[in-house]
């Protein structure tokens, strides 16, 4: 399953925004395969806020942990949202984090 976050919108901000796209995509989760795995798509995305990441990838990661893979890390303003997700109990895979850090900061 590919979660292509740019349907959501360019600009993805603020708790309610967040939320609101979460309980929307929930019949989409429900109807995953046991041990498919997640894709989430950054493709497309301008801003990533801490607040919309917060309310949509937080619950993602608690449901599908093992399961998600995330792609299209080279815009500066998720890979910062991630970090701070990370720095607040979100598992993500820190290596790939580390790894797109330094690819930002050598540009």
């Amino acid at each position: 399953m590919i979660i292509q976050l740019e349907k959501f919108g360019k600009t993805l901000v603020s708790r309610p925004s967040g939320k609101e796209a979460w309980l929307a995509f929930q019949p989409v989760l429900n109807g995953a395969s046991t041990g498919d795995e997640i894709v989430v798509d950054f493709a497309g995305v301008v801003v990533l806020t801490p607040s919309w990441a917060d309310e949509f990838l937080t619950p993602l990661y608690q449901r599908f942990h093992d399961r998600i893979k995330l792609h299209n890390l080279d815009n500066p303003s998720v890979v910062a949202t991630l970090s701070i997700l990370e720095k607040n109990s979100l598992n993500i895979d820190q290596g790939l984090l580390s790894r797109k850090r330094k690819f930002l900061q050598s540009e």
